[in-house]
């Protein structure tokens, strides 16, 4: 068999059958087996993305971005991507989506889009439709040429998802990139803010708006993990104090200990969450956690399986504050 025809740089990895006709691509070769047709109308090379050392959440995550920018080169004017989608291209947290257990390929979820306005609710095989209101959504451009829903917009839609998961995302949309001891990105704008939420939120009855109000409530703008969002929401909804977060740590020297999650600097209790530990950090999380005791601070470990068992986790830390004051 020859091999195919290369194909004109301009069109991308992912691109309308229009496009490549309007390059000079014949039929035949829009038919070739080294093209997907992941949508009517489109085509794609395959996604070269190492799916397999990721965690469930992530890998699905993955599959749902490669999904969605299959899809774009059909987005018409006045359509956007929108709902679990543009978290998904924003690298925001999602719920995982399982069935018996088992967390499903996210290239067979549904592609979100939105239309504005009064223009047609598309209907397609792998796509959810959705009308937006103009006077409520607002959208943006990525850099790649997506046009998605705006943060506070994103968060707005969701309005179904549990408060734990509302809160989560919030936290990362508003996230503050502050300056400190190897913190990357330092000034990065966030997303959105929780005065934008707030706006958005008001201007129109959502689905879910208690919800989403009492979740606004809850959002911070130091967290920068969806688990240490949860950990926090357990504590605060347990009338223990709320902890600082991401909290810089130094002796009586002035030497950088470490940052650490939470933190009751006062009581010098400190509230780890440990993620599956890869060898090329578990060695720096020891020393740090042991620097930590040295200096008189209680540092509670939290892993995956204690943070299922909350009752277990407030009474833990409810013992190391009552211990320390």
């Amino acid at each position: 068999m020859r091999t195919p025809q290369p194909l004109p740089v301009s069109l991308g990895n992912r691109f309308s059958v229009r496009q490549a006709r309007d390059a000079g691509v014949s039929r035949g070769r829009l038919h070739r087996t080294d093209l997907l047709i992941p949508f009517r109308g489109v085509r794609a090379k395959p996604d070269e993305v190492d799916l397999d050392d990721m965690d469930p959440y992530r890998r699905q995550a993955a599959e749902r971005r490669i999904r969605a920018r299959e899809y774009t080169p059909r987005l018409r004017p006045g359509q956007f991507l929108s709902h679990e989608t543009a978290v998904a291209l924003r690298g925001g947290p999602l719920p995982l989506i399982t069935r018996r257990g088992v967390a499903v390929d996210g290239r067979t979820l549904p592609v979100h889009v939105s239309t504005l306005g009064e223009g047609p609710v598309v209907r397609a095989a792998g796509v959810r439709g959705h009308r937006a209101d103009p006077r409520s959504s607002r959208v943006v451009t990525t850099p790649q040429g997506a046009v998605l829903a705006d943060g506070a917009t994103t968060f707005a839609q969701l309005g179904t998802w549990s408060l734990s998961d509302l809160v989560a995302l919030g936290d990362f949309l508003c996230r503050v990139w502050r300056a400190g001891p190897g913190r990357p990105d330092v000034g990065r704008r966030p997303f959105t803010t929780l005065d934008g939420l707030r706006e958005t939120v008001a201007l129109a009855r959502w689905r879910g708006i208690v919800r989403l109000r009492e979740a606004i409530e809850l959002i911070r703008e130091d967290s920068w993990s969806p688990r240490e969002s949860a950990l926090r929401l357990h504590l605060v909804l347990a009338g223990i104090p709320e902890p600082m977060l991401n909290h810089d740590v130094y002796d009586v020297h002035g030497r950088f200990l470490g940052c650490v999650d939470l933190a009751y600097p006062y009581l010098k209790v400190a509230i780890e969450y440990q993620s599956v530990l890869h060898s090329d950090r578990y060695s720096a999380d020891v020393e740090r956690i042991a620097a930590l005791r040295a200096a008189g601070w209680d540092v509670i470990e939290v892993t995956a399986e204690l943070l299922s068992r909350p009752d277990q986790l407030i009474a833990r830390v409810r013992r190391a504050i009552a211990g320390r004051g």
